[in-house]
């Protein structure tokens, strides 16, 4: 049911500021990542937004080229059920181009993700995945508004402007029942050929983001959906973290030098040891005279999930110049470990942390997928 013909008071998301979003490691931006295409455009095909799974993880394979993340907190007394399968109706006919409050616009590839954070988790099952917050980890200037939240609201598409249309017409939706907490915009970079059938796009500083991760059906299987308990089957758990780069200290190093950071070639993302873009780091190859050709603390060894003893992250990022030059980063696995250890790891020596400052953090449980019989929320807490 939507409620355009009555509208509710939205002044305590309204008046909020809206901030920004969410992000973090260093990686890029698709999950099922990508295929090299051109960018999409307003009138790119519509992508489903029922199934077992929720669009804007995997779907569409290419990521849209622009996205807004909303965080908001629900009031106390709220009742989480109601209000999501509120919002997944809102979703649906947003999607169909049928709500008025699209304000006429086409909504082309748009897709919106709905999460629940731990807190709301909590309160259906301590024990359920998705019921444990984000440790705090180093290199962190996080403000206590862009820390956690119970709802996240990812909207992507090819038309930027129906980015703060659909989050205007959810908000409405959603009424004084929530409070914003940030808001982040983010747009892809240029999409650079990696892979037969996949493409990754390059970040701001130069290098080409999300190479490695969950691609195949089997991977993702393993790596990203949640297998069970029933209630969750179906969703992933997402991390979002926003971080600033300290673009005039990274442009300073010589190419040599910020490749030595990343432990890739800057022009074609190939790593030091050799290969092709799409090969493994070959961590234990090493120069004539002893060195390895991937630093000791290079980002590509400090973060392999093989090292590390995780599975892959799917990642979702996006470049951000507002409120300071950076990244939004978006991963999505089946358990939380895969981020917090392999965080763990890069906090002890990482190259590329130094260049960088995390002003905003979160975990949500990115719910099931839903349906006309099954509606958004309702296997958690219907």
């Amino acid at each position: 049911m939507h409620r355009a013909d009555h509208p509710p008071s939205r002044r305590a998301f309204l008046d909020v500021t809206g901030a920004t979003v969410a992000a973090g490691l260093l990686a890029g931006c698709s999950g099922d990542s990508a295929r090299p295409a051109p960018s999409a455009s307003p009138t790119s095909a519509p992508v489903p937004g029922t199934g077992r799974h929720q669009s804007g993880v995997t779907l569409p394979r290419t990521a849209q080229p622009h996205l807004l993340a909303l965080v908001a907190d629900l009031g106390s007394s709220v009742a989480p059920g109601p209000l999501l399968a509120e919002l997944g109706e809102a979703v649906r006919t947003l999607g169909a181009g049928s709500d008025p409050r699209l304000l006429g616009l086409s909504p082309g590839d748009m897709t919106v993700t709905i999460g629940v954070g731990p807190r709301l988790v909590r309160a259906a099952g301590a024990a359920l995945p998705g019921a444990a917050d984000l440790p705090r980890f180093s290199r962190e200037r996080v403000a206590p508004p862009s820390r956690g939240g119970d709802l996240l609201i990812q909207i992507c598409a090819g038309d930027a402007l129906l980015l703060p249309a659909a989050a205007a017409a959810l908000l409405d939706q959603a009424g004084d029942r929530v409070r914003e907490r940030w808001r982040q915009f983010g747009r892809r970079g240029s999409e650079v050929p990696v892979a037969e059938g996949r493409s990754a796009p390059r970040n701001l500083l130069g290098f080409i983001d999300g190479i490695v991760g969950p691609h195949t059906t089997a991977e993702q299987e393993r790596d990203l959906w949640l297998a069970g308990p029933p209630a969750v089957a179906g969703g992933t758990l997402a991390v979002l973290r926003r971080m600033e780069f300290d673009l005039t200290r990274f442009a300073a190093l010589s190419v040599a030098e910020q490749e030595a950071v990343f432990g890739r070639r800057r022009a074609s993302g190939v790593p030091l040891s050799g290969g092709s873009v799409a090969s493994a780091p070959g961590l234990g190859a090493k120069t004539p005279d002893g060195r390895y050709l991937v630093p000791v603390d290079a980002h590509v060894r400090r973060a392999n999930p093989t090292v590390v003893g995780v599975g892959h992250m799917l990642r979702r990022s996006y470049s951000i110049d507002h409120p300071s030059p950076g990244l939004l980063f978006i991963s999505f696995q089946n358990d939380l470990r895969t981020f917090t250890a392999t965080l763990s790891r890069m906090d002890s020596s990482d190259a590329l942390l130094p260049f960088t400052t995390t002003t905003a953090s979160a975990t949500f449980l990115i719910l099931p997928g839903y349906g006309p019989r099954r509606p958004l929320g309702s296997s958690l807490f219907g």
